[in-house]
């Protein structure tokens, strides 16, 4: 079970970063917009439509990447006060009532808005550049798909969980600055504790 965990996570893991690429081109097409627009007054009919096919796409497919990650916000006031086999519990029964069943709506109400997206060849109503966006639409199924297979694992790590009574751990990556000042900040406090005990840390 560990082992299929591992091949999910990995896997969506991979989807995620190949799409953080996406960052870049909407870094450069806001950036060209602007330069064109305040410094060459002449803004282009397609850099609109760019951002916002990047930001979409990659705010998507990022979705199981950061599922597997924990990434996600909740509102944990009261769930991190319980013991992680309860909180296993909760998750493993709010996966089946609630993220199956809209994950499930995702991939084919998305699928057959992207199907008709595909079938009209729809462009892009933003700008007059008709910049096609029937493409992008099958992002949304893929999306759903990507979050149907991180369930998976997201349950395994449940099941785990209410077994042993501990959650596995989740595979070490990317982390928020926030978070690697606060673990120097632990690990300084945790070097000093010796020495003041044994008077090596200079006076009292």
């Amino acid at each position: 079970m560990e082992r299929l965990i591992f091949i999910i996570d990995s896997f969506t893991a991979w989807v995620g970063k190949a799409f953080a690429w996406c960052i870049l081109i909407l870094a450069f097409g806001v950036g060209y917009e602007v330069f064109v627009r305040y410094v060459l007054r002449d803004p282009t009919a397609w850099a609109f439509d760019i951002s916002y096919m990047m930001y979409g796409a990659l705010f998507m497919m990022a979705g199981a990447y950061t599922l597997s990650r924990d990434g996600h916000v909740r509102g944990d006031v009261v769930y991190r006060l319980w013991k992680p086999k309860t909180q296993a519990k909760v998750e493993l029964v709010l996966y089946i009532l609630f993220f199956y069943p809209g994950v499930t709506a995702l991939m084919l109400a998305g699928f057959d808005y992207a199907s008709e997206s595909w079938f009209y060849k729809e462009v892009s109503v933003m700008s007059p550049a008709n910049v096609p966006v029937f493409q992008f639409k099958m992002i949304i199924p893929a999306a759903g798909a990507l979050l149907f297979i991180q369930g998976i694992a997201q349950i395994c790590r449940c099941i785990i969980c209410i077994k042993t009574g501990e959650w596995p751990a989740h595979t070490e990556d990317v982390e928020e600055m926030e978070t690697v000042l606060q673990h120097q900040h632990d690990d300084g406090l945790t070097e000093l504790k010796p020495s003041i005990s044994t008077g090596e840390g200079g006076d009292k």
